[in-house]
């Protein structure tokens, strides 16, 4: 080789050696993410359910109407307390008076008649016996066709007897019938309680409630001695509440007093509303009705007041927890990637990287391959910031309980929100000043 050509081989690397050094330069100049940072640290755990719904009586009975009549008397006003058996409502009695009248007509005309008709079979009786009397005495006496002749004849007679006795029974049974109806023309309350509702006002007219209940409704009396709370909890939390689970409830009408109670019924149907049952959509969102019994009501609560329950379905104490706003998803192959290309390049994977990004799973149901859930943890020596994945547990008001993918005293990627959803496998990171980004996101959906 040429002295001219070594000169060019020179030039050429000393060029090559500037060019690395001016990317490595550039590399180090990159610019970071400002976060917030925090250690992993253990604490206690409280995982809720929180749920609206309305204040209900455990025991209340819709009165209504079993005929139909003018209400003449209305003894109760809304609020009052009564008991069984105390006359709340009565209706004009004049046209069921008159139908026990009619009733008890017919029923004397039938017993006559049955008498009647008891005259005649005990005649007709009478005839044939002696008839057949004498023919066996004497044949000559009595025919054999007037013996037959006497013979039916009483049969038709024992036949019109229960004929006349069935009469009776039916005119009978008509007359308790309208005794019954102008029994029902006063209604008593069928418990003790307070009348949370009157539906009615004197004069109206009542009706059955056979078709709407609404229409027939004439009251509601409530047993106010257990007040429940129904709520409507999403499926997705439903299979974490028990019977007997603790609970604390904030009543809209107490906003300074939380009340405390315990699940007592949890339903097995789904609440659907009248769109959901009449469409074909199945995205429908599906709810359960759970139900808390209060243990200790305030005096003066009522029926359908708006209250929130805050079901206590699980609890931890001192486990390993970050913030629920640290937890995100991420491809598996961008954090390969971005894995790759922090080593130069290299198609190698270290048992270290193989257990912090697991081998990607697919999706049965899409054949799609599923994100791995984990959260950034922090080199404080070189503040980059580096995707793991965890494994969670329960979830409390702000942080989660972590079972796996690390240790206490690490330092993570806590915030903020868009940072983290933003935020790069290996990329580097700074720490927020004091008093800036310090506040909390937890209201931000889990899987950011």
């Amino acid at each position: 080789m040429g002295k001219r050509g070594k000169l060019f081989l020179i030039g050429g690397g000393v060029v090559l050696l500037g060019a690395v050094a001016m990317l490595s330069a550039a590399k180090r100049r990159q610019p970071s993410t400002e976060v917030r940072l925090e250690k992993v640290s253990k604490r206690d755990l409280t995982s809720v359910v929180t749920a609206s719904g309305k204040i209900e009586p455990k025991r209340k009975v819709d009165v209504s109407s079993d005929i139909t009549g003018r209400i003449v008397d209305l003894p109760v006003r809304e609020g009052d307390m009564v008991q069984r058996g105390q006359v709340v409502v009565h209706i004009d009695p004049a046209q069921y008076e008159a139908n026990v009248q009619r009733s008890e007509a017919l029923l004397a005309g039938a017993q006559a008649s049955a008498t009647q008709a008891q005259a005649n079979k005990d005649q007709a009786e009478r005839a044939y016996t002696r008839a057949r009397d004498i023919r066996s005495q004497n044949q000559q006496l009595v025919s054999q066709e007037a013996l037959e002749q006497a013979e039916t004849a009483h049969r038709i007679a024992v036949a019109n007897l229960d004929a006349a006795q069935r009469q009776v029974d039916q005119a009978r049974a008509g007359l308790r019938e309208a005794q019954d109806n102008l029994r029902k023309t006063t209604i008593l309350a069928p418990m003790a309680g307070r009348v949370t509702r009157l539906a009615v006002e004197e004069g109206e007219v009542a009706v059955p409630g056979t078709f709407s209940r609404e229409t027939g409704l004439l009251m509601t009396i409530s047993d106010l001695s257990v007040i429940q709370v129904k709520v409507q909890v999403d499926e997705t939390d439903v299979v974490r509440i028990h019977s007997g689970d603790s609970t604390e409830v904030s009543i809209d009408a107490f906003p300074d007093t939380t009340f405390t109670g315990r699940v007592t019924e949890i339903k097995n149907s789904s609440v659907r509303g009248a769109a959901a049952t009449t469409s074909l959509n199945t995205d429908q969102a599906v709810d359960y009705e759970v139900i808390v019994t209060l243990n200790n009501p305030p005096p003066g609560v009522r029926p359908d007041l708006s209250a929130t329950a805050r079901i206590i379905t699980d609890t931890r104490r001192g486990v390993m927890s970050v913030p629920i706003i640290a937890l995100t998803v991420r491809d598996p192959q961008d954090t390969l990637r971005a894995d790759s290309s922090a080593r130069g390049g290299s198609s190698k994977r270290p048992a270290q990287t193989a257990a912090a990004h697991p081998a990607p799973a697919h999706d049965s149901t899409t054949g799609k391959k599923k994100e791995i859930e984990g959260l950034f943890v922090v080199d404080t020596t070189t503040m980059t910031a580096r995707f793991r994945a965890v494994r969670v547990g329960i979830a409390g008001d702000e942080y989660f309980e972590v079972l796996n993918g690390v240790r206490e005293g690490e330092t993570i990627v806590a915030g903020p929100y868009q940072a983290i959803r933003d935020l790069k496998n290996q990329a580097k990171v700074r720490g927020a000043p004091a008093g800036r980004g310090a506040q909390r996101s937890g209201t931000q959906a889990r899987g950011s």
